[in-house]
C-alpha cells in the first residue's frame, strides 16, 4: 500500500465541481483534482429510478487525511447525501506520489 487514495464525488454542475476542488486544494487536503463531465448517471433515489448528468471529481490525497477530506466534502457539498468514496492507490510513480505527499502536508 502506498498510503495514498483517490477520492471520488460528483456534482450537478462544472462550477460546483471546480469550487469543491479549489477549496480542497487550497486547504492542502488534496494535491489535485481531475474534473470530468458531464457524465451520464443512472440511479435509484427516494424509491424511484432516475437519470441525469453529473460532473465527477477525482481527488488525489494522502490516506491519513481521508477523514478531513470526507468532512470537508460533506460540509461544502451542495447535496445532502453526496457520494464520497475512496480507493487505494496500490502503486504509483515515485515522483508523483512524492508530489501528492508534499502538496498535502500540513503547514
Amino acid at each position: 500500500m502506498t498510503g495514498f487514495l483517490q477520492v471520488s464525488t460528483a456534482t450537478e454542475s462544472r462550477a460546483e465541481a471546480v469550487a469543491l476542488a479549489q477549496s480542497l486544494v487550497s486547504a492542502r487536503l488534496a494535491a489535485g483534482a481531475q474534473i470530468a463531465g458531464p457524465v451520464a448517471s443512472v440511479f435509484r433515489h427516494e424509491g424511484e429510478c432516475g437519470t441525469g448528468e453529473e460532473w465527477q471529481l477525482l481527488l488525489k490525497i494522502r490516506a491519513d487525511r481521508y477523514d478531513e477530506v470526507e468532512a470537508h466534502l460533506l460540509a461544502h457539498h451542495p447535496w445532502r447525501k453526496p457520494e464520497v468514496t475512496a480507493v487505494p492507490m496500490v502503486a504509483g510513480a515515485k515522483e508523483y506520489l512524492h508530489w501528492v505527499e508534499t502538496a498535502t502536508a500540513r503547514e
